[in-house]
């Protein structure tokens, strides 16, 4: 009986790859001498998805990151070994990969502005050395589909050379070439899905009639758990992609139909250069003009797979690949269901702080505002903590409003994140999530949400949201305490504090006592709830 589109079990990815991947032990865990296998880029859309299939497939996997802290909330992190190490930095990045006998190459400066060419080409070069001299039995590295012959964009040109650096390297290499990846919460897909959800009627540059080979996410993923075990000869380049060839007219009209829309008005026209339609990608998609412009450079060519020779490593699944169709339904499904596990925002925006907040306002570093204010809640922090975790995204930030839009759209006009990137999940945290221009640093549950702020500031800012302890932890009231802290930089940073200290008072303060309202409102229905269960026993 033929699977349905829609059927389709989020099963791991290994459950087709048997003979392939070495498999569980009887209590369903990577065996105590299965391959050890090295993921960079763990942060990142594709890394933090390939990480929990390695595992289901039987492999232990060390996860390396510069930050290792944020990878504190993934459902894994407690079945991996954790390793701190910058791939940059030779020393680092050779201890890191020491013991490995798989190393995954997911790491780019997709969106990372100027001179990201001379960065990957260094990042290559250290990388490809390092697992040489740590004995590393195979790279394994996901670049983009190209045609041959063609003067490539900056970012397909940086990662196709890339490739070749790995190749170069004196280890095997598997080189995984895909074009436009379909899934909930990948860049492309995001991109593609505003753009048709929000404009009924368009007019686009001509690539919308380039020929494109999309391929699912699932099967991305599928394909790097089988090259770890591709035999050691093999070391080259393969073009991945789905069954599908079309254009990116095709891809939005069969988009609208999956997602019940109705059918577009997209009228090509000449003159929209890819610097032009990057930013009106930026303007009608959550996507950033950093982000969108390499990815719509890349649309410029015809992008479809010259050979399908990965089959002969990696035989394609019983059911055949997924389809376009097939990808997004699947893709907004987990839009749907909440159930979107990485996003294009999971990385960290380049040049965006990082650094984690001092402990000691006095730290070496110098001056440290503060804005602090606490209201007392006739709500139990239960119900307090559930609003704090929910703030920003489609729910807002509880103040003025226009005031955040603003604040927002400054900070895309100058290269920032601004508001659009949204949440993971509505409801729920986690350490390293991406919420509007912040990004989660810290939470303790049911206590403190710490947020770093990414947007662009001559300086270091944070925001947090505190559930202060009462002695009564499960009663009404609470006390609830938020703290705005800025590290200056230089003086165009003090400027900048004392020039948006005046609207604090609106902003923040109608945050606060916006978000103590929308808490006790929830302890009101949550009693009458309650009362209601208790009168109809």
């Amino acid at each position: 009986m033929a699977t349905s589109p829609d059927d389709l079990l989020p099963a791991p990815v290994a459950h087709t790859l048997a003979g392939l991947v070495p498999g569980l032990d009887d209590d369903g865990h990577p065996r105590p001498d299965a391959p050890l296998v090295a993921v960079t880029g763990v942060t990142g859309y594709v890394g933090g998805r390939l990480v929990p299939e390695l595992l289901a497939a039987g492999y232990r996997v060390r996860a390396i990151a510069r930050h290792p802290d944020r990878l504190r909330g993934r459902p894994w992190y407690a079945d991996v070994e954790v390793v701190a190490a910058d791939a940059a930095q030779p020393d680092q990045i050779r201890a890191a990969l020491d013991g490995t006998q798989v190393a995954y190459y997911l790491i780019h400066s997709l969106g990372s502005g100027r001179r990201f060419e001379s960065t990957d080409r260094h990042t290559a070069l250290v990388f490809g050395q390092a697992a040489r001299e740590a004995g590393v039995g195979r790279i394994v590295y996901l670049g983009g589909l190209y045609p041959e012959g063609e003067d490539l964009s900056p970012h397909l040109e940086s990662r196709t050379e890339v490739g070749e650096i790995l190749l170069a390297s004196g280890v095997p290499t598997t080189v995984l070439r895909a074009a436009v990846i379909l899934g909930s919460g990948s860049a492309s897909f995001e991109m593609m899905r505003y753009l048709t959800e929000r404009l009924p009627a368009m007019t686009v540059p001509r690539w919308v009639e380039n020929r494109i080979q999309p391929i699912a996410i699932r099967d991305v993923l599928r394909y790097l758990v089988g090259a770890a075990a591709m035999p050691p000869d093999v070391s080259r380049g393969f073009d991945i992609g789905g069954p599908d060839v079309l254009t990116y007219r095709d891809m939005m009209q069969r988009y609208a139909d999956a997602a019940d829309l109705r059918r577009r008005v997209i009228v090509g026209v000449p003159v929209l250069t890819p610097k032009l339609s990057s930013l009106w990608v930026s303007l009608v998609t959550p996507v950033p003009g950093g982000l969108a412009r390499p990815l719509v450079e890349s649309l410029v060519h015809e992008v479809v797979c010259d050979e399908h020779d990965i089959a002969e490593y990696v035989p394609d699944p019983p059911d055949g690949l997924i389809g376009f169709d097939r990808a997004v339904r699947l893709a907004l499904r987990r839009v749907h269901d909440a159930a979107v596990t990485t996003r294009w925002s999971s990385a960290a925006v380049p040049g965006a702080p990082s650094d984690p907040l001092p402990g000691d306002p006095d730290w070496a570093g110098g001056s440290l505002f503060v804005d602090e204010r606490k209201v007392t809640v006739d709500a139990s922090p239960a119900s307090l903590w559930r609003v704090l975790e929910a703030v920003g995204g489609e729910r807002g930030w509880y103040s003025w409003g226009l005031a955040w839009r603003v604040r927002g759209l400054a900070d895309r006009l100058v290269g920032g994140p601004g508001l659009r990137r949204g949440r993971r999940d509505p409801l729920q945290l986690l350490v390293d999530d991406a919420v509007d221009f912040w990004r989660v640093e810290e939470i303790e549950e049911g206590t403190l949400i710490r947020l770093r702020a990414e947007m662009r500031v001559p300086g270091l800012a944070w925001l947090e949201l505190r559930v202060e302890p009462t002695g009564l932890p499960d009663e009404a009231p609470t006390v609830f305490a938020q703290r705005a802290l800025f590290h200056p930089k230089g003086l165009l940073g003090q400027l900048y504090w004392w020039s948006v200290y005046p609207f604090h008072g609106i902003v923040f303060g109608g945050m606060q006592r916006n978000i103590a309202r929308a808490a006790e409102t929830a302890e009101r229905a949550r009693t009458d709830r309650r009362v209601s269960a208790g009168g109809g026993s």
